[in-house]
């Protein structure tokens, strides 16, 4: 049987995806993203970059990307443990671009941290060749940590 944990965060991937649940940016961001993949702590997915996400040059937008990133790392740490509480640190590299109509893969890993903060790592890659096109890290509190203990971090 599948943990309640990692159901509600296929629940949440899902309704984002749909346009369901988030802002309207993440509903944007996220749809047509397929899962591939999902058990507690990752999740894989592929994703076709469509045209309301692209710059002016053509290439898929870096805050859609990272919006992308937020939302798939968030869902993995959610599958460990519930929904996270707040973001302490979150920073994307970007490596190369992605164009109207291509295919990436992306890679979400969540690990928990001494039970007060949950880490992930969001790499995305271009699925034919497996060019890396961004990696993102997050460091999230976790949702048993009280607002005095996540002040000190």
């Amino acid at each position: 049987m599948e943990d309640s944990n990692l159901q509600k965060a296929r629940k949440l991937l899902e309704d984002l995806t749909k346009g369901v649940a988030g802002s309207e940016f993440e509903i944007l961001t996220s749809k047509g993203l397929k899962v591939i993949t999902a058990r507690k702590g990752f999740f894989l997915c592929h994703f076709v970059v469509p045209d309301g996400l692209l710059d002016q040059n053509g290439n898929w937008q870096a805050g859609a990307i990272a919006t992308m990133i937020d939302n798939l790392g968030a869902v993995a740490v959610y599958s460990l443990g519930g929904p996270p509480k707040v973001s302490v640190d979150f920073s994307v590299s970007y490596f190369s671009t992605a164009k109207f109509q291509e295919e990436v893969e992306i890679e979400a890993k969540a690990v928990k941290e001494d039970g007060k903060l949950m880490a992930h790592v969001v790499e995305i890659r271009r699925k034919s060749g497996g060019e890396l096109i961004a990696i993102g890290r997050q460091w999230m509190a976790s949702p048993g940590q009280s607002e005095s203990s996540s002040s000190k971090l």
